[in-house]
């Protein structure tokens, strides 16, 4: 299946978490990508471009190792007609294509990859993507607190390198993610503890700091870090998943 070039287009990356729901808002405002991007099996929820499963597949045929994934990987992968990148190639989900690992580390001039989200965003990144709006990947655990912080801890790395190219990079509104969801009052630690704390915020494009009080914010919950506003859900906390 062809599929056009992405410099410069405008992507969604949709993961498992619960700030996914960010992203069904978004499409119910009326908001557009270039492109959606599914993790895992949110290709079974979402009608997406490109699909990121970086663990063989051979693990949902073959194995129960991803639980509750299994059963609906089992019978989408096989049917889906976009590239599905992994880490091997097999004859019972034919869209599957090699990620290309090799091209993304030289690049990028970086391996440090340890979940699948990583891997998309490294994709964006090597495909010199215009934006980022990143859904889904929440990566707050409850029962395996050690996980979770090495796959926010690597996401973050990566949007960071994307941010520092000049990517757009929009987190949904209701995800930990770079601290998007923390009050504008207690971002900026230390300062946090202050009765008018200084804000970070966005200005005309760019980047503005002055204390609290002084600034008018449009909505309670924040939009993303580089300020492209994404609809903010009205749901709870993130759940555990893993990606």
């Amino acid at each position: 299946m062809f599929k056009p070039k992405l410099k410069g287009k405008y992507v969604a990356i949709v993961a498992m978490g619960k700030s996914q729901l960010d992203y069904h808002m978004s499409i119910s405002h009326s908001k557009e990508y270039d492109e959606v991007w599914a993790i895992n099996s949110m290709c079974a929820v979402i009608k997406p471009d490109r699909v990121f499963i970086l663990d063989p597949v051979s693990r949902f045929f073959e194995t129960n190792d991803a639980g509750p994934q299994t059963k609906v990987l089992c019978k989408t992968l096989p049917k889906l007609k976009c590239p599905i990148y992994s880490c091997e190639l097999d004859k019972r989900v034919p869209s599957l294509k090699l990620y290309p690992l090799e091209e993304v580390v030289q690049k990028t001039s970086c391996g440090y990859l340890n979940n699948t989200i990583a891997y998309a965003i490294a994709f964006a990144l090597y495909k010199e993507v215009a934006g980022i709006s990143l859904y889904g990947a929440d990566f707050s655990y409850t029962t395996s607190v050690h996980f979770g912080e090495l796959g926010r801890g690597c996401c973050e790395f990566w949007l960071a390198k994307c941010m520092a190219q000049g990517i757009d990079v929009s987190i949904a509104a209701t995800s930990p993610m770079l601290d998007t969801n923390i009050p504008e009052k207690e971002k900026l630690y230390g300062y946090h503890r202050l009765e008018n704390p200084p804000v970070v915020y966005l200005k005309d494009g760019e980047l503005e700091i002055t204390n609290f009080s002084e600034v008018q914010f449009e909505e309670e919950k924040p939009f993303g870090v580089s300020g492209r506003k994404d609809i903010p859900a009205i749901f709870g906390p993130p759940e555990p998943e893993r990606y």
